[in-house]
């Protein structure tokens, strides 16, 4: 058992939390998203340092909305004042749309003030930056301006791809948004259809738990894994491995096709809003998803059908990736081309997975313990589902979740470049 635990343990210590990010303490950022008909939106996003040392608010470093808020019309008119957008085309006004949020960091929160430049439906080439803002009161300041979304520039989500820095001694400058193409475009969503499964740990795990019998076949013995009868007796339920490798790679290959088949057609059906369910019941039922397929492995619900969980499933996961979509600020753009692009990132994405999983489950299958090791992590995976459940449901905000996903999934993107 510690033989096959040891590999285990030791991939888990390779996903280093080594978090990243473009936000510093001395740092305003601009983040803009450029829309082909409804023009270019943004938000400046200023940190609580500033607040506190330009604005002389005794607000802290992680300030609530409740707090601020009464001094927005103040910083807003400061930001306009000292902050300039043009082209080729002439000048661009900055409207603010009165929505502010707040990015929640140890050293200084930041808090966001959205806006859109009036009249700018027609894209230019570039965009020119005269900004002023922090560096009379703090000559260290520095100034990021980013393309968080150009569909055609093939950035979507983008946080580290940096356009244009400012410091005290460079005050402005020009940075192009038309070195594009739809290929871009198409690639960007590839990524993120990539990103985004790989991100999705109750994807991962809802394949990890379908996939784990593929290796061996149930029989009847003194085993580990059993059901009750009518007869209240305990029926004992063993496994043995498959003989050759092709009756495995058949049941994965069924099981992938099935559960493509099935968020193809639910994400296809939500992004064209022709059906569209609410967030907190599919996340909820994505969670009992990953409790149900883990549980049917230690009692069959579907004996001999384990496709019939990915696909009614896969139909609620691909409502879970249509959501994802509205994340990234999607507004239908080249519809046809996001949708193929995003679901064929999925499918490279979940092959990944199960291409580095598969060949492992494939060569333990003989040792004597895999079939307490199918029995328990998938007891381990009843208990993960069971814990989001609960969150998801209730809507309580657990810690675990979050911690999982900043300190192990977005590093380990992050050094594979898909983030």
């Amino acid at each position: 058992m510690k033989k096959l635990l040891l590999p285990l343990i030791f991939g888990l210590f390779l996903l280093v939390p080594i978090v990243t990010f473009a936000h510093q303490p001395k740092q305003s950022l601009i983040y803009l998203r450029i829309y082909e008909k409804t023009g270019i939106e943004g938000r400046f996003e200023v940190n609580a340092n500033e607040l506190v040392n330009v604005f002389g608010l005794d607000v802290g470093l992680h300030p609530s909305m409740e707090q601020v808020r009464p001094y927005q019309e103040k910083i807003q008119a400061y930001l306009l004042e000292n902050a300039k957008f043009s082209s080729e085309l002439g000048a661009y006004q900055i409207v603010f749309t009165g929505e502010i949020s707040k990015l929640n960091l140890s050293y200084g929160d930041f808090v966001n003030f959205h806006f859109r430049l009036e009249n700018s439906e027609n894209l230019p080439d570039s965009l020119t930056l005269d900004y002023d803002a922090f560096f009379d009161e703090d000559p260290t300041h520095m100034c990021l301006v980013a393309m968080e979304y150009n569909w055609k520039a093939g950035l979507i989500n983008n946080e580290h791809i940096v356009a244009l820095y400012l410091s005290e001694g460079e005050r402005n400058g020009t940075f192009s948004i038309k070195e594009t193409s739809l290929w871009k475009g198409f690639l960007a969503m590839v990524q993120q259809g990539i990103w985004h499964i790989w991100i999705g740990m109750d994807h991962i795990l809802f394949l990890v738990a379908l996939i784990l019998p593929s290796v061996v076949r149930r029989r009847k013995k003194n085993g580990v894994t059993g059901e009750f009868t009518n007869n209240g007796k305990f029926n004992i339920w063993g496994w043995e491995p498959v003989k050759k490798f092709r009756p495995a790679f058949i049941y994965i290959l069924k099981i992938v096709t099935f559960f493509t088949i099935a968020h193809t057609i639910t994400l296809s059906l939500a992004s064209l809003e022709i059906i569209n369910l609410p967030s907190r019941v599919v996340e909820s039922i994505i969670a009992f998803s990953v409790g149900l397929a883990a549980f049917h492995n230690i009692r069959p619900i579907f004996k001999g059908e384990d496709w019939v969980i990915a696909f009614v499933f896969g139909l609620f996961h691909g409502f879970g990736f249509a959501s994802v979509l509205g994340d990234l600020g999607f507004k239908g753009e080249y519809l046809s081309l996001s949708l193929v692009g995003f679901n064929v990132g999925v499918e490279i994405g979940q092959i990944a997975i199960i291409a580095l999983i598969f060949p492992i489950l494939y060569f333990i299958r003989n040792n004597k313990y895999y079939s307490r090791f199918l029995v328990w992590l998938s007891v381990v995976l009843i208990v993960i589902s069971a814990y989001w459940l609960i969150e998801r449901a209730f809507d309580i905000d657990l810690p675990l979740d979050e911690f999982i996903n900043r300190n192990i999934l977005y590093p380990v993107a992050n050094f594979v470049g898909l983030k």
